[in-house]
């Protein structure tokens, strides 16, 4: 049967499995590849952490269907972290569901919100969820800069003006992934009054929402007094604890787009498994220097390899915030694309980072380069790298 599949007709080539592709044959043959391409961190869980996992996981009534919007005292828990790090109140009941991941709330909200033909508009470039969630709903896709300036807002208005449909939904992802840009809450309070006035729902992506560098705190869309109105905000335990493959995120704010988002969740799945929900509430509740100790070590991580890529002759400019730097191609080999770059600098520096093109047009001219291995390994990127450039004759 020759058949192609709607939504599967939508997805174009996802290009940094092209790159995923060769880092894992390189790996295959024997070759220490250092991998700064994927966003997966390299440091553990704390300790309590995953002792509440296996002591749950003990228990014989744990292991049954859990509850798709998360247990109460996983939504108490998250309530009282947006009470302590932001001032923001939220009720646990109403405002508030438990996701499997950020991504896959993005996700399952988009699926819950979307008529086929809407217009959204996300960012360009942009993690690939903001735009293919919606795409796979059947949205089509307004973009909009990543950059918060004064031009953003005159997008935004120009989208408004001239986009039929008009557009429905607004995503923000400060900081950003995958270009580690922020904002502070001036942005937000100008970005509230104007969703108001054009109906629009803001979905902001905070998964990096504890990773800030230099004593410059993430902000949160909901510190802005009726931001709930028109907002909901995703968080994430993956980059804050370490607990990636845990897959625990959260959707807060707005009790509309949250009882949309809980009762399509309730035909999809039966939530996360109940101990890793129990270990999630002890990861919350419990000590905070964890947070504190991966900050400072992914803020040294940054100044090591800024100055490590600097001394092999390339500039990249410090990033403010997440585990991730957007860095522009050195200018000798920009004329090859991001794409062909990554490969080179995979095969030749056996360094595995992120083409920019794979986060949308825009980020063409650009690679992703994450912060997951440690000092030594990144100093040891720098000095391949370095060694690659060599060859190629370019002067360092």
């Amino acid at each position: 049967m020759d058949t192609e599949f709607y939504r599967i007709k939508r997805l174009p080539p996802y290009v940094i499995a092209e790159v995923n592709a060769m880092r894992a044959e390189a790996r295959r043959a024997g070759r220490d590849i250092i991998d700064l391409g994927m966003g997966n961190p390299d440091l553990p869980p704390p300790p309590h952490v995953i002792e509440k996992l296996c002591e749950v996981a003990q228990k014989p009534d744990a292991h049954g269907y859990s509850q798709s919007k998360g247990i109460p005292g996983l939504r108490r828990a998250q309530a009282n972290y947006y009470a302590r790090r932001f001032n923001v109140e939220l009720d646990p009941e109403s405002e508030i569901v438990v996701t499997m991941g950020s991504k896959e709330g993005l996700a399952s909200l988009a699926t819950a919100i979307t008529a086929p033909g809407d217009v959204i508009m996300a960012p360009n470039p942009s993690y690939p969820i903001h735009t293919f969630g919606f795409i796979l709903a059947g949205a089509t896709i307004r973009e909009v800069p990543t950059t918060p300036d004064d031009h953003y807002f005159e997008v935004l208005e120009n989208a408004m003006r001239h986009s039929v449909p008009r557009p429905t939904v607004l995503i923000v992802n400060y900081p950003s992934n995958p270009t580690a840009e922020t904002v502070d809450i001036s942005f937000y309070e100008r970005l509230v009054p104007w969703a108001k006035e054009n109906n629009v729902w803001i979905l902001s992506d905070l998964a990096y929402s504890e990773l800030y560098y230099d004593g410059k705190p993430t902000r949160s869309i909901l510190e802005v007094p009726g931001a709930k109105d028109v907002a909901v905000e995703f968080t994430s335990m993956s980059k804050t604890y370490s607990m990636a493959g845990w897959r625990m995120g959260f959707a807060v704010g707005n009790e509309k787009l949250i009882s949309a988002l809980t009762r399509v969740k309730s035909y999809l799945d039966y939530g996360a498994f109940t101990p890793i929900q129990a270990a999630a509430c002890a990861a919350l509740n419990g000590p905070q220097d964890i947070v504190e100790m991966n900050r400072n070590l992914y803020q040294k991580r940054r100044d090591v390899m800024v100055d490590a890529f600097a001394r092999a002759g390339w500039d990249i400019p410090s990033p403010p915030a997440s585990m991730f730097a957007w860095a522009p191609l050195p200018p000798a080999l920009k004329h090859m694309g991001s794409l062909e770059f990554s490969k080179q600098m995979l095969s030749e520096a056996e360094v595995a980072v992120a083409p920019g093109v794979g986060y949308g047009e825009q980020g063409e001219g650009y690679v992703r380069i994450a912060m997951v291995e440690n000092e030594q390994r990144l100093r040891q990127a720098a000095r391949n790298v370095k060694r690659w450039f060599k060859s190629m004759g370019i002067n360092t």
